[in-house]
């Protein structure tokens, strides 16, 4: 069989793993056809909302009770999946919310000051707004909404403060458009921020129903001491704080899953064993909520299907989780395909003759310990180089001062003593190299910053992170080939980097255009089934024009990680050594091997001693976790693309095109 021949096979493999994926995602997320899901967009005072409405048949002839559901912080709608999809396929209108400046939604209020703390406080409260006046939405016969709103971690804080600006509009109208809440991930500090005191908050829910899911793992929240302590990763017991206690309304020894009455109301606190984002991707905390809403809408039973357990979500979840493959399947046969075009079959040069292996004990010892070293890197110093932790990072600042006095002392002792010219090549690519780390470490806080140029929140620190990360393998692989690599015979062609403009180019433009034709792929899929390639945090979802802007900032930054990593890779995992399977095994855990042993001691820790490994680290240790599969992806290509094309050009490209779009896609994106 020719290679076009295997080409077209794998392309049409990947198309049927994508669309029919999709139409089983698509079956699942319309409850087979029931319900009519559909992106839709509407102006509010703060900007542009936008979200996927779930509406059931006959929504428009008789009117149903309806939630509100949004994300958390740097997530967007699609987040909501397992509500929406159960709930929906219940005979509730889901509105599945991107908040400001997430997703699809834009926000053009003026930020003064953290724009975190300008997109989340209204953006519930204004899709109430819009859905209470819709036809389909449900009314009592006094006017008052039978709208349910709900959130995860940020959407928590969103939904709580939606409630009490609706409890306030109530002083004046005498209508609730609120009638229950449901939070999954947060408590009140972030309301607290904004001046509430808790017993402003518990008496703004009246007799409305309120719910909280709140994880005894959660990273965040629902341990005041933890939090002020700042060690909030440690195993937490909401029911019994004072905070917890009081939304319950002070009862005696009160227990999670118990409903209270309190104020006409009834309230309830749910404590799955669960972290943070699995409250997103859990039966359990999805069976919490449809028992709430069971409870909070039980007089609407010949609206809605009352007191029906079965779950449906997770099978679109990983059907989608099909279309995801194929979605990364598909790159492989599409650049081979168009590479054979006149211009793009420049990509391929002549395969460079592996480095030769280490001969001697000494020189075999320093190799594992530099793979060792450099596969544990990443993971080691993520949390000074992601969040700022002071003693990783006056470390690392520390290392890069001997990197420069080392190489200035080889430097001058090699011009004077008129020693051979590796010494003094290598000791001023180590002094440039130290030069350039410690002035990118000393002003950490600048490059980590939001502004109107570099304006994704955790973008910033994964760049950062990933730049540091790449000037020290390539102190690693400088180090490696002048002290041993060279006197072995190896030049600057066996890495794969010494090619002509040409070569460059061309790779350079067959990869953009393998990533067009991808996502042309995920927007016919959108358009036809309304859903995206995903896998729980792991997304490939569709962008605005901003997006594409953010991506042509940041994809520099990215070029010098997927660049010089792949680089670090190919050196790694050469050689007869490491042919086959077992090379993009290698390849993988060079990628990821650090940062699965990261999340294995941190997470391990909490489960089994109740404190985490990192107590302090919330947020990045959940970045990790979604670096992991893009990381896991991008040692595959790299591998494969070197492989094919004798060069590391195509795969750093479309690595950098690829997993910039995706993350930029899937986080924050402020607009001043």
């Amino acid at each position: 069989m020719n290679k076009t021949k295997k080409s077209v096979i794998l392309l049409v493999i990947a198309f049927i793993l994508i669309f029919a994926g999709s139409l089983s995602a698509n079956r699942f997320n319309t409850s087979g056809g029931s319900v009519d899901v559909e992106r839709i967009y509407f102006e509010t005072p703060r900007g542009v909302l936008s979200g996927l409405l779930y509406k059931p048949e006959g929504a428009d002839e008789e009117p149903r009770p309806t939630i509100v559901a949004t994300h958390g912080y740097l997530n967007s709608g699609e987040m909501q999946d397992a509500q929406a999809i159960e709930m929906s396929k219940r005979g509730y209108v889901v509105l599945a919310l991107d908040q400001y400046d997430h997703g699809h939604s834009v926000g053009t209020m003026e930020k003064e000051s953290s724009p975190f703390m300008y997109f989340w406080p209204h953006a519930i409260y204004d899709a109430v707004q819009y859905m209470y006046e819709q036809d389909y939405v449900l009314k009592d016969e006094h006017g008052n909404g039978m709208i349910a709103v709900s959130g995860h971690s940020m959407g928590g804080f969103s939904s709580t403060h939606a409630v009490m600006l609706d409890e306030k509009d109530y002083q004046e109208t005498e209508i609730r458009k609120i009638h229950a809440s449901l939070t999954f991930g947060s408590d009140y500090w972030w309301l607290k921020v904004l001046g509430y005191t808790p017993e402003d908050i518990n008496a703004s829910y009246g007799p409305r129903f309120a719910g909280m899911i709140a994880g005894q793992y959660d990273e965040f929240f629902f341990d005041e001491e933890a939090e002020i302590s700042g060690e909030v990763v440690v195993k937490k017991d909401y029911v019994n704080t004072e905070e917890g206690q009081g939304f319950l309304g002070n009862p005696e020894n009160p227990e999670p899953g118990v409903v209270y009455e309190v104020d006409g109301g009834k309230r309830v606190i749910y404590q799955p064993n669960e972290i943070h984002p699995w409250n997103h991707f859990s039966k359990t905390s999805t069976g919490y909520a449809i028992d709430f809403y069971d409870m909070a809408f039980a007089d609407f039973d010949h609206l809605v299907t009352i007191g029906h357990d079965g779950q449906t979500w997770f099978a679109k979840e990983y059907s989608s989780f099909v279309a995801l493959i194929g979605f990364f399947i598909l790159f492989v046969p599409v650049i081979l395909l168009i590479s054979k075009l006149p211009f793009l079959k420049h990509i391929f040069t002549e395969t460079p003759v592996p480095l030769p292996a280490p001969k001697t004990n000494g020189g075999k010892l320093a190799s594992y310990i530099m793979k060792i070293f450099g596969g544990l890197f990443p993971a080691l110093f993520f949390t000074a180089l992601y969040s700022g932790d002071v003693t990783g990072a006056r470390l690392l600042r520390q290392v890069s001062i001997v990197i420069i006095v080392t190489s200035a002392i080889f430097l001058i002792t090699a011009q004077v003593k008129k020693l051979e010219n590796n010494i003094q090549s290598a000791s001023i690519i180590m002094l440039i190299l130290g030069v350039v780390q410690y002035i990118y470490l000393r002003n950490q806080e600048f490059f980590l910053s939001v502004n109107k140029y570099f304006n994704a929140p955790t973008t910033n620190p994964i760049s950062y992170w990933a730049v540091n990360v790449a000037i020290v393998m390539l102190m690693m692989m400088v180090t490696s080939h002048y002290v041993s690599k060279k006197e072995e015979g190896a030049t600057i062609a066996n890495y794969g980097v010494k090619t002509g403009a040409v070569t460059i180019a061309a790779s350079f433009v067959t990869a953009v255009l393998a990533v067009v034709i991808g996502y042309a792929i995920l927007y016919l899929v959108d358009a036809i089934f309304k859903t995206d390639f995903r896998l729980w945090v792991f997304a490939v979802k569709t962008f605005e024009i901003r997006h594409i802007i953010a991506l042509l900032k940041y994809a520099p930054l990215f070029f010098i990680f997927y660049f010089i990593s792949g680089i670090s890779v190919n050196m790694n995992t050469s050689g007869e050594k490491y042919e086959g399977f077992k090379g993009y095994i290698a390849a993988i855990l060079h990628y990821t091997g650090g940062l699965i042993l990261y999340l294995t001691y941190h997470y391990g820790l909490l489960f089994i001693t109740g404190t985490a490994g990192y107590p302090r680290e919330s947020l990045s240790s959940i970045i990790v976790i979604g670096l992991v599969p893009v990381l896991t992806v991008a040692a595959i290509f790299n591998r494969y693309f070197y492989r094919k094309t004798g060069n590391v050009y195509t795969g750093a490209f479309l690595n950098t095109v690829l997993m910039t779009m995706i993350t930029v896609a899937n986080t924050a994106l402020y607009t001043f």
